[in-house]
C-alpha cells in the first residue's frame, strides 16, 4: 500500500474526528477497507461541522485526495464496490476487537492493549454509520465499550482494581454526552505490538454473555439449526431476495475471519427466508 499524503494540522473544529483519523492510520497496512471507511466517516462528519472556514476547507480537501487515492489503490475490493460487503467487513471487524477487549476483561486482564481495543470498537461502530443509521444493539454495543474504556483506564490510573464484565454500568448514565468521555483519557499515540495485542485472524469464536452481542449480522441467537421446508409456491419480493443476498454477504465476510458459527447462522437465516419467505 503507497503511503498517502500528509494531512495539514487538525483544526480545532475537527477534534472529534482526531481519533477516527488516528484509527484510520493505524490500519493502513493491517487492514485499508478500515482504514478507508474510517476516514469516509471523518469527511463525511468535518462536512457537517464546518465546510466553509478555509483552515477546514484545506483539511478536507487533502482528505479528500487520501480518500481517492485509497479507493484507487483498493480498486475493485468488493467491501469498497459494494455498501452491503463493505458492512459486514466493518461490523465484524469491530465485533472482533470488542469480543478480544471483553474477553480480556472478563479475563481480569486489564491493560492498555485492552482499553484502546475497546475504545476503537467504538469508534468502528461511529464509522458503521456511514452505510446508515445504527442498530438499537450496535448503539448499546458503542455504549458500553467506551464507558469500559474510561471506567477500566480510570481505575488504573488510581491505583484501584476495575470490576470484570459490565458490572457498575448505570442505563441513566449515558457516556456518550461526553464525546471525549473515552478520548481524553487514552494514550494517544500507538500502542506497541505485545502478545495481548488485538489480532483479528487469531480471535477464536466466542459468545459475550452480558450485553446481549449478536453476530456480526445480528442473526438471532435462536436461529433454529433446522430450517422448515417449503409448504406450496412461495412468492418472494424483490426486497426478500435483497435480505437473501445481505445474509450470504455476511456469511463470507465472516468467512474471512473463520468465524464460522456466523457464516452459518446467516446461511440458515438466508436459507430459511428463501424456503418460508419469512425471517
Amino acid at each position: 500500500m503507497a503511503a498517502l499524503a500528509t494531512l495539514p494540522p487538525l483544526p480545532p473544529q475537527f477534534k472529534s474526528i482526531q481519533h477516527h483519523l488516528r484509527t484510520a492510520q493505524e490500519h493502513d497496512k493491517r487492514d485499508p477497507v478500515v482504514a478507508y471507511y474510517c476516514r469516509l466517516y471523518a469527511m463525511q462528519t468535518g462536512m457537517k461541522i464546518d465546510s466553509k472556514t478555509p483552515e477546514c476547507r484545506k483539511f478536507l480537501s487533502r482528505l479528500m485526495d487520501q480518500l481517492e487515492a485509497l479507493k484507487k489503490q483498493l480498486g475493485d475490493n468488493e467491501a469498497i464496490t459494494q455498501e452491503i460487503v463493505g458492512s459486514a467487513h466493518l461490523e465484524n471487524y469491530a465485533l472482533k476487537m470488542f469480543l478480544y477487549a471483553d474477553n480480556e476483561d472478563r479475563a481480569g486482564r486489564f491493560h492498555k492493549n485492552m482499553i484502546k481495543s475497546f475504545y476503537t470498537a467504538s469508534l468502528l461502530i461511529d464509522v458503521i454509520t456511514v452505510f446508515g443509521e445504527l442498530t438499537d444493539e450496535n448503539v448499546k454495543h458503542r455504549k458500553y465499550a467506551r464507558w469500559k474504556a474510561t471506567y477500566i483506564h480510570n481505575c488504573l490510573k488510581n491505583g484501584e482494581t476495575p470490576q470484570a464484565g459490565p458490572v457498575g454500568i448505570e442505563e441513566d448514565n449515558d457516556v456518550e454526552e461526553n464525546e471525549d468521555a473515552g478520548a481524553t483519557s487514552l494514550p494517544t499515540q500507538p500502542l506497541q505490538p505485545s502478545s495481548s495485542t488485538y489480532d483479528p485472524s487469531n480471535m477464536p469464536s466466542s459468545s459475550y454473555t452480558g450485553i446481549q452481542i449478536p453476530p456480526g449480522a445480528h442473526a438471532p441467537a435462536n436461529t433454529p439449526a433446522e430450517v422448515p421446508h417449503s409448504t406450496g409456491d412461495i412468492r418472494l419480493t424483490p426486497e426478500d431476495f435483497a435480505r437473501a443476498q445481505k445474509y450470504c454477504k455476511y456469511a463470507g465476510s465472516a468467512l474471512q475471519y473463520e468465524d464460522v458459527s456466523t457464516a452459518v447462522q446467516n446461511l440458515q437465516k438466508a436459507l430459511k427466508l428463501l424456503t418460508t419467505g419469512r425471517e
